[in-house]
């Protein structure tokens, strides 16, 4: 039988267990309308406690207009808890009274919803906020807007400034910020969200004024700046001319932090209506358990009274269940050949082809597998020739290059002898003419290493000699090469390691990679403003490199792309200072080959950061090579 078929044939029994099924469960329906609709209204009530609770929380939000809501809200409640004893109408529809056997769990609904009405007509009556935090609140976001842009005018004022003031920049950053944080809390506290606002808004306090009076050279050893990680600092006073900002901010943040301490030790809502407001989520949960006996013993009642109705349902459901079973195991055996096949794509997705599926019939199925099995063969046969392919290119590239390269040293010789004038007195601009040859040589030069480097990375057989060597002085010679470029364009390089740290690795290829990388920086650095940084973290089990500029960073969307051969970001960039698009790719391998690993951070606009990790140990290097193979 077709698939098709077997589902028509499964369609059709299911078709015909819902229609018999509707038709008995109407009839059971129709017989107890009434009382289901009772046990509706019923609990309509945990929703109706929910609504009050809602109505009270926006009360306590600040929204008066719900105080009336809330009351009437209470009245319709407790008319509805009338109509369930005595019986009645609610909404058009009928409504049975409560059976006598459960009036007692009844009587506890009344007695749990009088003291949760108690509380609920409180909060309808009592003043909802404590003044003083609210004339503080308000006058914290009155004036949020002004101390922010003072301490924005504070940051410009200080921008002119030279590296002697880095450290008065860095504050007034951080002023500028905090002024912005504590607006966010007072404004998160003034919607309701005080948990732990207040002691985020006591540690904001604390830091802006630990930094005006470092600012203001004032002493600060009343604040207690361990608390947030801060220390006492003597900075030198800030010109005159410079800090018009800091003399309007004084004045104005000791106004501001009057009230910043008083809202740190006073909740925002008043004592009584918190008390209110508090007991009135405790009664919740008693009024809501007392609710749910009441639906409990009241389904319980029916359950006993309807037991042939019950027979009637529990037998549907043996019935429909049997049909369920019955049809997945049908479907089961249908659908068990696409298993099969499905584990067939999963190994070629993993790279595993030419594998054949063993099936055979006249289905829809055995046509799939048929087209599965001349598919696998096909990619097989086309993988291989791309192999092949690859190979032969990368071998003919590595010897292409290789010859390219034989040729260049004896010109960049005879270049360097014709420039000693060892054969004759030159003209200056024979000398020009001849630099310019050394120079293009040395271009051609580099940029056949970088392929030949590639190509052998890509064949496996570049050459790593590891050995136990001081990253450190790898770091120090890789920086001193680049010293006469660096103080051409005024540049400042600085290395942040000042130990011993003994790991095996090849020197000289480290030192090609972080060559390759603070040129790469360099070539995008401003002069005179550049700053390139060398960070070492030295953890247990390997050290983590970290290069980073404040270039204008790399493009989102070229981001993920940097590690690829011949790949570059700006090709205008690449054609001014030079470059193959090899550089990254041959950073990528090398540490690789240690058993590191590569990565990039940009943010367009502040730099980029380049970090790779090498392991400590050579056991650390083989396990790590192992779970890329």
């Amino acid at each position: 039988m077709k698939i098709i078929q077997k589902a028509y044939f499964l369609v059709g029994i299911l078709i015909a267990a819902a229609a018999v099924n509707l038709v008995l469960l109407y009839q059971a329906q129709q017989e107890s309308t009434d009382e289901s609709y009772t046990i509706i209204r019923a609990a309509d009530l945990k929703a109706k406690v929910e609504t009050l609770a809602s109505l009270a929380n926006s009360i306590a939000s600040g929204n008066e207009v719900d105080r009336q809501t809330l009351k009437d809200e209470m009245s319709e409640f407790e008319s509805v808890l009338n109509i369930l004893k005595t019986g009645g109408t609610i909404r058009g529809q009928s409504v049975v009274t409560i059976p006598e056997n459960i009036l007692e769990e009844y009587n506890k609904v009344i007695d749990s919803w009088n003291i949760y009405r108690q509380s609920a007509e409180q909060i309808q009556t009592t003043a909802v906020f404590h003044q003083e935090s609210v004339n503080s609140l308000n006058y914290i976001l009155e004036k949020n807007g002004q101390m922010a842009l003072t301490t924005d005018s504070l940051v410009r004022e200080l921008e002119p400034l030279d590296r002697d003031y880095n450290r008065h920049k860095e504050i007034a950053l951080q002023l500028n910020e905090l002024a912005k944080s504590i607006g966010q809390n007072a404004l998160l506290i003034s919607i309701g969200e005080e948990e732990g606002v207040h002691d985020k808004l006591h540690k904001d306090r604390l830091a802006f004024e630990a930094g005006i009076r470092k600012l203001l050279q004032v002493s600060t050893d009343d604040l207690d700046l361990t608390s947030i990680g801060e220390s006492p600092e003597n900075l030198i006073p800030i010109p005159r001319e410079n800090s018009n900002a800091l003399r309007e901010l004084d004045p104005l943040w000791e106004a501001v932090q009057l009230r910043v301490a008083i809202l740190e030790k006073n909740p925002l809502l008043s004592t009584e209506f918190g008390t209110a407001f508090s007991k009135l989520k405790e009664e919740r949960l008693v009024l809501i358990g007392t609710l749910d006996n009441l639906l409990d013993s009241w389904n319980q009642e029916l359950q006993s009274r309807s037991s042939q109705r019950g027979t009637v349902v529990q037998t549907l459901l043996v019935v429909d269940i049997a049909i369920f079973f019955l049809v997945i195991v049908v479907v089961r055996q249908s659908l068990n050949p696409l298993e099969i096949i499905t584990r067939g794509l999963s190994r070629v997705k993993e790279g595993i082809y030419g594998e054949k599926i063993n099936y055979k019939s006249a289905d829809e199925i055995g046509e799939l597998v048929n087209t599965f099995n001349i598919m696998s063969d096909t990619i097989k046969q086309k993988t291989e020739e791309a192999k092949a392919t690859d190979i032969a290119k990368d071998e003919f590239l590595s010897m292409i290059t290789h010859e390219l390269k034989t040729p260049l040293v004896p010109i960049q010789g005879y270049v360097d002898i014709l420039l000693g004038e060892h054969l004759g007195t030159l003209t200056e601009k024979q000398k020009e003419r001849l630099k310019i040859i050394k120079t293009s040589s040395e271009s051609l030069l580099r940029i056949i290493s970088d392929l030949l480097d590639a190509q052998k990375l890509e064949l496996g057989k570049l050459v790593v000699k590891k050995e136990n060597h001081d990253i450190k002085d790898t770091i120090d010679k890789a920086v001193e090469s680049l010293q006469p470029r660096t103080l051409e364009n005024k540049v400042t390089i600085k290395q942040h390691l000042n130990k011993e740290i003994i790991i095996p690795h090849d020197p000289e290829r480290i030192r090609q990679v972080l060559t390759n990388l603070v040129k790469n920086s360099l070539d995008v650095v401003e002069p005179n403003s550049g700053l390139i940084e060398i960070f070492v973290e030295d953890s247990a089990k390997e050290i983590k490199i970290s290069v980073k500029d404040n270039g204008p960073g790399i493009p989102i969307d070229k981001q993920e792309n940097l590690f690829k051969k011949f790949y570059q970001v700006d090709t205008s960039l690449t054609r001014e200072v030079g470059g193959s698009g090899l550089g990254l790719a041959i950073c990528k391998g090398l540490i690789e080959e240690h058993g590191g690993t590569i990565l990039a951070e940009s943010t367009p606009g502040i730099g980029s950061t380049f970090t790779f990790t090498l392991p400590k140990s050579h056991s650390q290097y083989s396990e790590s090579l192992r779970s890329k193979n």
